[in-house]
């Protein structure tokens, strides 16, 4: 279950070449995991042959579109909670200091809501509590996870994977015309515009926080 997360946190990355030379290593995590489905297993191999098989440059552009250009696919956790209210920030103050409580370091500018950096700080735990760990976040993988599959994406399994490691009983999110939003771009650019709260230099204009991510994560991985 471990080396099963720190890979669900590699294909969560930003792509790179590390994360496309290493997805034989990764594959092959998940295919011995026996806490997956084999539904499960197959789908996140679709995803590795998805990633393997496009081009680089294609493959970057998608996962712009997806999680840095949609704010209901976001993959920091507390923009589905707080969104930019005053109580994101003391979340993020409490969730990092569970994460040194646990001997996780967070490399600079990465925000600790980040999913794969829960990932791996759940792979870390023993099994009850990194089972508890997922979920916590039930909750909000459920309509990230359920949107990515309205626009089949390939990225659903990583979501199938971690909801079934989670051991939640799991119910169809609430359908929302969250999508239809995001999908407006000048609505989007509207949003941006009046979010009055920021929390890293990742915030910046033309800045992807997501740049060398991926070669943080898989160096971590083959350390456990």
């Amino acid at each position: 279950m471990r080396r099963s997360l720190k890979a669900l946190a590699a294909l969560l990355a930003y792509p790179e070449r590390p994360l496309i030379d290493a997805l034989p290593e990764i594959e092959d995590a998940v295919r011995l995991d026996r806490d997956l489905p084999v539904p499960v297993q197959g789908s996140l191999a679709g995803l590795v042959a998805d990633l393997y098989g496009n081009d680089l440059i294609d493959s970057q552009e998608r996962y712009v579109a997806l999680f840095d250009r949609s704010r209901s696919l976001s993959l920091h956790l507390f923009e589905h909670v707080h969104g930019d209210s005053r109580e994101r920030g003391p979340a993020m103050v409490d969730l990092l200091k569970l994460y040194n409580s646990h001997g996780v370091d967070i490399a600079e500018g990465e925000l600790p809501d980040y999913l794969p950096t829960y990932l791996e700080y759940a792979a870390l735990l023993d099994r009850a509590a990194g089972v508890a760990a997922l979920a916590d976040i039930a909750h909000i993988l459920v309509p990230i996870r359920d949107r990515l599959e309205k626009r089949q994406s390939p990225y659903v399994a990583v979501f199938d994977a971690a909801l079934a490691m989670s051991g939640a009983a799991v119910l169809p999110a609430a359908s929302d015309d969250a999508d239809a939003v995001d999908d407006d771009f000048a609505a989007l650019d509207r949003a941006w515009e009046e979010a009055a709260v920021t929390f890293g230099p990742e915030n910046e204009p033309g800045k992807s926080g997501d740049c060398g991510r991926a070669q943080d994560i898989l160096r971590r991985m083959n350390a456990s």
